[in-house]
């Protein structure tokens, strides 16, 4: 393994944005993880995982430690309806081969960028599907005890945008591999709202969508909102949705009712089985007063979503987070909602 040392992340960002790594390496099998984590254990080096960089902001002055680039390559597929994948695979090869093979349940999920070992990190989720319901399995290389583990779906915690990985045992854990069990000869899931009504914009006679046809439906959607990366496009310089949607009290959503007529989507019960509502964070923006095209200096809002925050060339880090504060306290005050942020960020 080649550890180089002062590699600049913002080209391995969406963002394009960050300072440099201390040290870097880039991991190509299971081995060179291992050997990375073994280099880095006995110097103390902090150790972060890099992916495909569609949910990262690094800081300005960059990261003081080892960046492990995973490149890990491959797909399978078995007779079971299962798809292994290896960390390091694009998430949108791994719905493209979902598709090829006529299996269901991550067809709505088409698009999204990143690669395949970020998605039970933060449960990756879009257009009425996640990935939580249909993963089997996770392999990864336990920091903490220098071991391989494979967990179940159960042992990996999930939870709307969460999992242990981004949560009690975030930085633990490297993903490898992750084994998804999906439908084969199975429909497209057509229950988000928004998808229904283009599905029936596009489908000529209201015949149901193929999954290949509600995938490209998800596409262009995502397109026309900017939150499908293409190439030179300045509102794609983003990290895609910058805030959670929020999941409020009933309460709360009444009193916010009570003063304006907020979308709602339901949520799961709270702990002790309080009905909630998830509130859609680019509502909540928009009506504390920040439109598309918002600026503040090089950050900016994206033209076509209020929910991306965008670098419209040259931003530093530290202008997003000045953006994306502002936008958070205008949200608070207002509505008494507190928006959290869903990018991970390194080296502040």
């Amino acid at each position: 393994m080649e550890v180089r040392e002062n590699i600049s992340l913002a080209p391995f960002t969406t963002f394009g944005i960050g300072g440099p790594a201390r040290w870097f390496a880039e991991a190509r099998t299971e081995e060179d993880v291992a050997e990375v984590a073994a280099w880095a254990r006995p110097r103390g080096v902090p150790l972060f995982v890099l992916g495909g960089g569609s949910n990262l902001l690094v800081a300005d002055r960059g990261f003081d430690g080892l960046v492990l680039h995973v490149g890990l390559r491959g797909i399978e597929a078995n007779d079971a309806g299962v798809l292994r994948a290896a960390a390091g695979e694009p998430w949108e090869f791994c719905v493209q081969k979902s598709l090829e093979l006529g299996w269901a349940a991550i067809e709505c999920l088409s698009g999204i960028p990143g690669t395949v070992g970020g998605t039970p990190v933060q449960n990756v989720g879009a257009y009425g599907q996640e990935v939580a319901p249909v993963i089997e399995r996770v392999r990864a290389f336990d920091l903490a005890e220098a071991a391989w583990v494979e967990l179940s779906a159960e042992e990996c915690g999930f939870a709307y945008r969460r999992s242990r990985f981004n949560t009690r045992d975030r930085g633990r854990f490297v993903v490898t591999r992750v084994d998804y069990r999906l439908t084969p000869g199975g429909a497209p899931t057509l229950r988000y709202a928004e998808l229904q009504k283009a599905v029936e914009t596009a489908q000529a006679g209201g015949a149901e969508p193929t999954l290949a046809e509600a995938a490209a439906i998800v596409r262009e959607i995502r397109r026309g909102k900017g939150m499908l990366i293409v190439q030179d496009d300045p509102d794609c310089r983003s990290a895609g949705s910058f805030f959670k949607n929020p999941v409020v009290s009933e309460d709360l959503f009444q009193e916010i009712a009570a003063r304006s007529s907020p979308p709602k989507f339901a949520a799961e019960p709270g702990p002790n089985g309080e009905p909630r509502v998830k509130v859609p964070a680019a509502w909540l923006i928009e009506q504390a007063g920040f439109a598309k095209g918002f600026a503040l200096g090089n950050a900016g809002i994206s033209t076509r979503h209020t929910l991306a925050l965008v670098n419209r060339g040259g931003a530093r880090a530290e202008e997003i987070l000045a953006l994306a504060g502002k936008i958070a306290i205008a949200v608070e005050e207002r509505f008494g909602v507190r928006l959290e942020m869903e990018p991970v960020t390194l080296g502040f």
